[in-house]
């Protein structure tokens, strides 16, 4: 599977991520808003987006967004934990500007790495903070279906308690 995709939308266009897009991708992360309900709270703050964009190139599975217009940075996403024995990919790590919030461009993004993943596997996975509504309510709408609740240690390092989602390749 190709973890790291160009995919085109109508709204947004994911590219690999690359080194010299941190400070335009920190730019876009700089709102604490966007981190609210995440685990990480202080992702906004500098040292805290660098461990996490560090975890994103070293991930080899991390993509850019880009907004098909303007081409201007407004988040990011990624490809973890493939594992072509069990036939899964997750998808994750995901954050957009707000002023993308409820205009699709989650959903899109989303459909556009689902599809992609779907030439390789059967099954994507989604791991969300437990108490992150917004992102559980988001994935419930891409017909996903709960799983489990886990306690996760992702790349960056903050363990953290996780609800599982799954979403299965739809039969031909």
């Amino acid at each position: 599977m190709n973890l790291q995709p160009t995919l085109l939308g109508k709204l947004l266009t994911l590219r690999p991520l690359l080194d010299s897009d941190f400070e335009a991708l920190y730019e876009a992360a700089l709102d604490p808003l966007i981190w609210e309900l995440h685990p990480e709270r202080t992702r906004y703050q500098r040292d805290v987006f660098k461990r996490f964009f560090d975890a994103g190139m070293k991930s080899m599975g991390a993509l850019l967004a880009l907004d098909s217009q303007t081409n201007e940075v407004i988040g990011t996403s990624r490809y973890a934990g493939y594992n072509p024995t069990q036939s899964q990919v997750e998808i994750g790590y995901t954050f957009l500007k707000r002023s993308c919030w409820g205009k699709g461009h989650n959903t899109e993004m989303k459909k556009l790495m689902i599809d992609h993943a779907f030439e390789s596997v059967n099954q994507v996975l989604f791991y969300i903070g437990e108490n992150n509504y917004r992102s559980r309510k988001a994935v419930e709408k891409l017909g996903a279906t709960f799983l489990q609740h886990t306690t996760r240690t992702p790349l960056e390092g903050s363990t953290y308690t996780s609800v599982v989602y799954g979403l299965l390749k739809p039969k031909d």
